[in-house]
């Protein structure tokens, strides 16, 4: 005689865990900072201080696709049966933070899921990527697997995951706990309202109150380089342009104050 399941008792968790209000960045800070790649922003940060800004592991899934957007933040934890299973799908799902998590998604909005890396969980699919899209969200960097892949692509949101499963949200051993909460994705601390640049070089994390710094210094970069870049053309000692040696430096000042950059 096979023994029936008990019936565990519950240990009195309400999900979904929804994180406070939060601060976004404007959609103007956004915008100027398209023209900031990933890479650069990740060695600005590291000169800044800041030692763990890329997340690791999540690739782009459509090469050539860039985003800049504000974090909004979804938390997958391990599954406890007396606190939460997939074994209903869509009935469960519906009332954890996987569905809650999207109605608080703006235009600019980049989802951030944390799933551990986790290759069975598939943390969205088609309908939810649909709904991210349809909300003004500009992409999703996942810390784990995707699911529907074939009309993922169809739907042109980009997307950064690290790997792809057949596998629905909590069908492995992950449920969606909560959202709008600081998580850990690919090994970085990300908080809601944070700033997310992502491209084929991976996916780079900005916090929000260093963003309008990190531009400053950006474009004062790519105007020296510029100069640079003119100088070495016409014959200049990589020596003296490239990083702008003492002289190099002075001569840039001279080169910005007389109004030669327009020339070049």
């Amino acid at each position: 005689m096979t023994e029936s399941r008990l019936d565990l008792p519950p240990p009195g968790v309400n999900l979904p865990i929804t994180g406070p209000a939060y601060a976004r960045p404007s959609l103007e800070l956004l915008d100027q900072l398209q023209v900031v790649s990933s890479a650069t922003a990740s060695a600005e940060l590291h000169k800044m201080g800041l030692r763990r800004a890329f997340i690791q592991g999540p690739v782009s899934r459509a090469p050539g696709s860039k985003i800049v957007g504000a974090a909004v933040t979804l938390q997958f934890m391990p599954q406890r049966e007396d606190v939460a299973s997939g074994l209903s799908q869509e009935e469960v799902e519906k009332h954890s933070a996987l569905w809650h998590v999207l109605d608080t998604v703006q235009a600019g909005d980049v989802l951030v899921v944390a799933a551990h890396g986790d290759p069975y969980t598939g943390t969205l699919g088609e309908m939810l990527i649909t709904y991210l899209m349809g909300r003004g969200g500009r992409g999703a960097i996942v810390d784990g697997c995707i699911r529907d892949f074939p009309r993922v692509k169809e739907i042109g949101l980009p997307v950064w995951t690290s790997g792809l499963t057949p596998n629905y949200a909590s069908q492995a051993g992950l449920f969606p706990w909560a959202h709008g909460v600081p998580v850990n994705c690919g090994g970085v601390l990300v908080l809601p309202g944070d700033i997310i640049i992502a491209d084929d070089d991976g996916a780079v994390l900005i916090p929000l109150q260093l963003a309008p710094l990190l531009l400053k210094r950006v474009l004062e970069h790519e105007d020296w380089e510029s100069f640079s870049r003119a100088r070495l053309a016409a014959g200049g000692s990589i020596w003296r342009y490239y990083p702008l040696s003492a002289d190099g430096r002075r001569e840039y000042d001279d080169w910005k104050a007389s109004g030669e950059r327009g020339a070049d």
